[in-house]
């Protein structure tokens, strides 16, 4: 996420990440005196800072586009669409991981605080329904296996500096978990848990009373299992919006205000930077996750990280400097207004 870290700071974890690599048993949790004595011994001259990256040289373009990828249920004999295997869950996963992306949740895309290495892309995983093959608490108070946040985490402890973060956005009762201890751990461990109203109301259909009755009342439900988190995003059920669109963003109903800085759609494409001018945080578009032999594949993942793949230049690439907005003058996007004074053109 964007922070104040400088170019000390970004050298030594360079230098701790390179003495990692290849070594099967480090994992991101290692404890700080650990990944210290892997550290070269002090040196006797002064230190100086690292000039920041120069964005060309690692191809920056932080008015890219941004991945945004979509989870229903993980299951070993899909039924639809919207259904994964693990094994396939897990394949993407380490795809994202070869290809240099890097997860952050829907609140930290969408406020910009997207602070990640030179070169390194983000990556934004989401999960509709508070399905249980999503998460679900085992026995002993963790992750169940082969849950999506199991493997996830499997995954990130394989590969440090892959983040094991996603947004989760529930209806009523998600996770099979009444008691509320599941978004209790979700928010205890770094994912975002997001609205998707407490009964999956279609809100196209609903009336500007209804679809804000609809909004609060998931917000409620969060708000009861988890009384100190703050529910900043929304995913709208069958991505349809509200007549009125304001609502999806902002409005209250039977005391409960809700004001969010993001509203994910169901797809289907990359979605923009959050520094472009062409961002909309009342409609912000997913890509499905899907096998390349699926139902409209083509609107799928495996196709659209294909297409980035092959187009390096038009995804979003990180310049290594957090209040610094790099990008080429040729990308042919421009910033939004307000970012102005922090991004450059080269």
């Amino acid at each position: 996420m964007k922070t104040t870290s400088r170019g000390l700071v970004r050298t030594v974890l360079a230098l701790v990440g390179a003495l990692c690599c290849g070594c099967a048993t480090h994992h991101a949790a290692d404890p700080p005196q650990q990944a210290a004595a892997q550290l070269p011994g002090p040196s006797t001259a002064a230190p100086s800072p690292a000039a920041p990256p120069d964005p060309a040289a690692v191809g920056a373009n932080e008015l890219g586009q941004v991945p945004i990828l979509m989870y229903h249920r993980l299951v070993e004999q899909p039924t639809s669409v919207y259904d994964r295997t693990p094994a396939a869950f897990r394949a993407e996963l380490e795809r994202l991981v070869a290809e240099g992306y890097v997860p952050v949740t829907t609140t930290e895309y969408a406020t910009g605080r997207i602070d990640l290495l030179a070169g390194a892309h983000p990556v934004v995983l989401t999960f509709d329904d508070g399905d249980a093959t999503q998460f679900a608490l085992g026995p002993d108070g963790q992750p169940a296996a082969g849950t999506a946040v199991a493997i996830l985490l499997d995954v990130a402890a394989r590969h440090p500096g892959f983040r094991p973060v996603a947004s989760l956005y529930v209806n009523a009762g998600p996770f099979d978990s009444p008691d509320g201890a599941a978004l209790r751990w979700l928010r205890d461990h770094g994912f975002e848990i997001g609205n998707h109203t407490r009964d999956h109301t279609n809100l196209a259909t609903a009336g500007e009373r209804e679809a804000q009755e609809a909004i609060a009342s998931g917000q409620r439900e969060i708000e009861r299992a988890v009384p100190d988190y703050r529910v900043t995003s929304l995913a709208l059920p069958f991505g349809a919006a509200p007549s009125n669109g304001g609502l999806a963003l902002r409005g209250g109903a039977e005391g409960t205000a809700y004001e969010y800085v993001c509203v994910l759609m169901v797809g289907a494409g990359p979605a923009p930077s959050p520094f472009a001018s062409t961002f909309d945080p009342a409609s912000t578009p997913r890509i499905r996750s899907q096998d390349p032999a699926g139902e409209d594949a083509r609107y799928g993942s495996t196709a659209w990280l294909d297409q980035l793949a092959a187009a390096p230049a038009q995804r979003y690439t990180s310049d290594g400097t957090p209040d610094r907005i790099s990008y080429p003058a040729s990308a042919g996007v421009t910033p939004a207004a307000h970012f102005a004074d922090r991004a450059t053109a080269y």
